[in-house]
């Protein structure tokens, strides 16, 4: 069918007309609520701030809401000395995706578009900016660079568009985009698309946009109405053999596997390759050119399924991607609309699929809530689904068109054989080009949860049990569905007070109740039923209903509940410590206890005067005499005169109390000398030598005359040799 500029125009009221004819030729018959409201003419030169749920065309809606600022009245753009418009994304992929929607959409008009995204040759990306480019996109840090260099002028900008503004401020690019912002004109048209609109999204908007419109889809707060939502409840242990079987009941044109951890994405990409699906991963430990050659794989058929994280798969856009997989629940509701919305794209339906573990059911089932998505629970498609399915589709895929060129084949397999055996090896030949879909375990209780509801009409019943015989509705449950052959969902509210339990039936389900306790009601022993004529009020029994209010009380004064308190002494004598025999109080332990303690705690178990002096030679009698006779007299002699604080150089001579001191030489005065520890350098008797050293060893000699401690050049040493006993004094410098 031909469409004519002026079909387009009317179709598409207020759009320029070279894009008008894009969005024709391109196959669009009607735009998404999304991009009708940013196409008002009313907001063509305001600020936007948008949020609209993935895949509802906003790369097309910021490319309409821009066209009337960089082009004017104008169809087609002049030679560009400095970009006119910026695109910033937050992923390589969702940047190149946007260039691609633009090199459609803005082809009429002659527009050059450049990209600037990290991991790709800046110097290429620097000769397109140089030869003239009316569009750039890029990611934040590499636009950055090209800033700084001075290769990207900011100078002419009319509009500036931050797509997925949430995800850039996820990763951490804030700093960037302010840097980004801040070199632009102060005149210029600023766009902010978003899913969701964070505080940190309000507070960028506020600081960068003037009076910026607010734009939501009345859909936002919806569900997707093109994605069908399914939870499927497996065992733990079938995870993989779930997704197997789900690939292969669908056999989608392509398929996305949403995963946690790179080593899952390694691990399940692995077991579907073994099991003869085609796949490619996506993680980030891949380089920029591995990245692409994957996708590009997915998009040229070459590969059926991808197996990715949420990072990694952050933008991508696959052409048919019909069927997005939760290998493992996505962590917040944002994560799963962020996957769900990489399918429904465009008005084309698409299956989002959540992997439920039956221990993780509750996370599935919050999961949901919170993210407003009513979700089809079931179970994965078993073995015997999967071959049902498959001989569906050889059924509606067998032509019986006449073959032309192949009647001698026929004739020859008509011949030997029957029609029954080619059909049969046909079949055969069918199913062995696909793998076998694998057993799951049977799971049970995998209906769609269900709100608490009230019973259309309900019967009240009482058990002569309650709280004080320790009843629980955890066991009076199947008491009651055993005894009267109920199930639980028959079962409604349950009250307990101290000795008795109200139950609520579903009135459709009472008489056969009843009838199947028999006359007597009893359910086992000990436990009656009773019906009831209305319903139980308990609310002032037991601990049920609202906590009494006690209201504000005057503090301090009489409480007419208890009786008069005693008379208390003041609060500082009750923490006054009783040992001081206050009132004669003498403390809880016997009296006399702690008073016939010495002052000297430990005196008598120990001689007196232990510590004082240490007498010489105190372990004299524990060691041989003369052990160490052998060894020369002059041990210390190395260290200087004076170090003991005035003893002598013969400080080491042994016990000498029994002899007269020997005079000191003439010119060693004591003077200079002080004691290590206190008194005069000649007071007291003399110690004797080290502990352990024996008495009555060799004497050393006094220093010889004229020698002098601080002349350095007399200082006493051993001999090279070590022979002889005693040191020579070094003669003097001359």
């Amino acid at each position: 069918m031909i469409f004519s500029k002026d079909i387009a125009v009317t179709q598409f009221e207020g759009i320029l007309p070279p894009l008008s004819d894009a969005l024709v030729k391109k196959g669009y018959t009607e735009l998404t609520p999304v991009q009708l409201d940013v196409s008002d003419p009313a907001l063509a030169e305001s600020d936007l701030l948008v949020s609209a749920q993935t895949g509802s065309g906003k790369t097309v809606a910021f490319g309409l809401a821009i066209a009337p600022t960089i082009l004017g009245d104008a169809l087609r753009f002049e030679r560009a000395d400095a970009p006119l418009t910026l695109i910033v994304a937050p992923t390589r992929e969702l940047a190149l995706q946007v260039r691609r929607e633009f090199e459609w959409l803005y082809a009429e008009t002659g527009a050059r578009i450049a990209s600037c995204v990290g991991g790709m040759d800046m110097r290429t990306e620097r000769r397109e900016l140089d030869q003239g480019a009316h569009i750039v996109v890029g990611t934040p840090g590499r636009l950055r660079d090209h800033i700084a260099r001075k290769s990207l002028r900011m100078d002419q900008m009319r509009a500036i568009v931050l797509d997925e503004a949430d995800e850039m401020l996820d990763l951490g690019f804030r700093d960037d985009l302010e840097f980004i912002l801040g070199e632009a004109p102060e005149e210029r048209r600023t766009l902010m698309f978003s899913a969701t609109v964070p505080r940190q999204i309000a507070d960028l908007a506020r600081n960068f946009q003037k009076d910026a419109k607010r734009v939501a889809t009345a859909s936002e707060a919806k569900q997707h109405v093109d994605i069908d939502y399914q939870a499927l409840v497996c065992a733990a242990p079938d995870r993989e053999n779930a997704i197997i079987n789900l690939l292969r009941f669908h056999e989608p044109e392509t398929a996305i596997v949403f995963c946690g951890t790179r080593v899952t994405v390694n691990h399940l990409t692995a077991r579907f390759t073994n099991r003869g699906f085609r796949v490619v991963a996506l993680s980030g430990e891949l380089s920029q050119a591995e990245r692409s050659h994957a996708l590009q794989a997915m998009r040229d058929g070459r590969a059926q399924v991808c197996v990715a994280t949420d990072v990694a798969a952050r933008g991508i856009d696959l052409p048919g991607l019909n069927l997005v997989v939760h290998a493992d629940l996505p962590q917040n509701q944002e994560a799963l609309l962020h996957r769900s919305g990489r399918t429904g794209r465009a008005g084309q339906k698409g299956i989002s699929a959540l992997i439920v573990p039956k221990n993780q059911r509750g996370k599935a089932e919050r999961l949901l809530k919170w993210a407003k998505v009513t979700a089809n629970w079931g179970t994965p498609p078993s073995a015997s689904d999967v071959r049902a399915k498959d001989d569906e589709r050889l059924i509606a895929s067998f032509k019986t068109e006449e073959v032309v060129g192949e009647e001698a084949v026929v004739a020859a397999l008509l011949e030997g054989n029957t029609p029954e055996q080619i059909a049969s090896a046909y079949i055969a030949q069918y199913r062995s080009l696909r793998t076998s879909p694998e057993e799951l375990r049977e799971v049970g209780g995998v209906d769609a949860p269900t709100e608490n509801r009230g019973f259309a009409s309900s019967v009240w019943l009482s058990l002569n049990v309650g709280r004080e015989q320790r009843a629980e509705p955890r066991w009076l449950i199947p008491l009651l569905c055993k005894a009267g052959g109920i199930t639980k969902r028959e079962i409604g509210a349950i009250k307990m007070v101290p000795n008795e339990t109200y139950v609520e039936l579903d009135a459709t389900i009472a008489d056969r109740f009843f009838a199947a306790l028999g006359k007597d009601n009893i359910l086992e022993e000990d436990v009656k039923a009773t019906k009831l004529d209305k319903v139980p009020d308990v609310a002032r029994s037991g601990h049920s209903g609202a906590r009494p209010s006690f209201g504000d009380k005057p503090r301090g004064g009489p409480r007419p509940d208890r009786g008069p308190r005693e008379e208390r002494a003041p609060r500082s004598d009750s923490h006054r410590k009783p040992h001081d025999g206050a009132n004669g109080y003498k403390g809880n332990k016997p009296e006399g206890k702690y008073e016939g303690k010495p002052a000297g705690k430990y005196e008598g178990k120990k001689p007196e005067g232990k510590y004082e002096g240490k007498p010489a030679g105190k372990y004299e009698g524990n060691k041989p005499e003369g052990k160490y006779e052998g060894k020369p007299a002059g041990k210390y002699e190395g260290k200087p005169a004076g170090k003991y604080a005035g003893k002598p150089a013969g400080k080491y001579a042994g016990n000498t109390d029994d002899k007269p001191r020997k005079p000191r030489a003439e010119g060693a005065s004591g003077a200079d000398f002080k004691p290590k520890f206190g008194g005069s350098a000649d007071s007291g008797p003399k110690r004797g030598g080290p502990a352990g050293k024996p008495a009555g060893g060799p004497k050393k000699p006094g220093p010889p005359a004229g020698f002098d401690p601080k002349d350095t050049s007399q200082k006493l040493r051993h001999k090279a040799t070590g022979k002889g006993k005693f040191a020579k004094p070094r003669k003097p410098v001359k």
